[in-house]
């Protein structure tokens, strides 16, 4: 069942509203555009963005057709576009998921907006969650932001001389990214086997062979540094459960942007390999673990540069047990 959600009712009595970001998305220079942002993103994220540059002409984004984006998408995931089809990216919220489990019910509703807002590519806040005792129903929001800016990239000019073809590109293959964040959190929060499909099932299998023992060395030296980074990060009020909670939560996160990267290339032809990977999110994997409180920046510097190696050492390993067993990514 998919349909365009309703205001929230006066009996939901649960509210968690603190958004966490998932997907630091792809991270790279800046080129602002005055486009506003939605109010929903956090303080502290805003406070993050560029000033705006006076004069700077804006780009409307409004030439990019949905179907075209959808069809690009369905291509390569089927789960994915079932996911997409009735949501337009207008910001607002769309039920695209709703299973039963016991006496309660279980929704997922997605948003999508699309334009310029600072230096990240993609991002996905998600899932503020809403419960309702009354009608027994629980629901999960997510929104997903897109932001085109990287439409003059030599590469993407040299593919797609049409610029209407070359912003439905990027914005698929940058959309496509960010789903596979909410699919696997689909299938992490719903009930067990509501939200296995092919994209799940994959990372699951892929997160399995990281902890296999035939990496236990690779695995252990990046729990250890993320061990060190989350001590480097102790505020002093945290328990030593939740700061193991921390490594964990944090590795999951790494692999998951691995597996994340390497789909949507082999999709796109955009290939992004492990030495790039490993360095772009040592360093996020560092910032989540809480930076530098208890020692200097340069210690911290060198703790995150042997995270880095001892990552892309993991992911080396991860695609070659993989590959011995003769798994694909479809």
């Amino acid at each position: 069942m998919t349909k365009k959600t309703m205001p929230v009712k006066k009996e939901v009595n649960g509210l968690n509203g603190n958004s966490n970001l998932w997907s630091y998305g792809f991270q790279d220079l800046n080129i602002f555009s005055p486009a506003s942002l939605p109010a929903s993103l956090p303080a502290s994220f805003l406070a993050s963005l560029p000033a705006p540059i006076p004069n700077a002409p804006y780009f409307d984004l409004r030439i990019y057709r949905e179907p075209m984006i959808k069809s690009l998408i369905k291509v390569h995931s089927k789960d994915m576009y079932r996911l997409l089809e009735e949501v337009h990216f207008d910001g607002n919220y769309y039920r695209v998921k709703c299973v039963s489990s016991g006496e309660w019910e279980y929704c997922w509703d997605l948003a999508v907006r699309i334009q310029f807002f600072g230096k990240m590519l993609g991002m996905t806040l998600y899932p503020k969650r809403l419960v309702s005792q009354k009608e027994k129903r629980i629901v999960y929001r997510s929104m997903i932001l897109v932001n085109p800016y990287q439409l003059w990239d030599e590469a993407l000019v040299n593919k797609f001389w049409n610029l209407q073809e070359r912003v439905e590109f990027l914005i698929a293959r940058i959309l496509f990214h960010e789903c596979i964040h909410v699919m696997i959190s689909l299938g992490n929060i719903l009930p067990s086997g509501f939200g296995n499909t092919d994209i799940y099932l994959e990372f699951r299998k892929m997160l399995e062979v990281s902890v296999s023992e035939n990496l236990s060395h690779e695995l252990h030296n990046v729990q250890f540094r993320l061990w060190n980074l989350v001590l480097f990060g102790y505020s002093g009020s945290e328990s030593e459960k939740k700061l193991l909670e921390r490594v964990q939560e944090i590795y999951e996160f790494l692999i998951n942007e691995k597996y994340t990267n390497q789909k949507t290339g082999k999709a796109f032809r955009f290939p992004s390999n492990n030495k790039k990977i490993a360095r772009k999110y040592s360093w996020i994997a560092a910032v989540k673990a809480g930076g530098d409180k208890q020692v200097s920046k340069r210690v911290w510097q060198v703790e995150v540069r042997r995270l880095r190696i001892a990552l892309r050492e993991l992911f080396e390993g991860i695609d070659t047990e993989l590959s011995n067993i003769g798994f694909t990514m479809k």
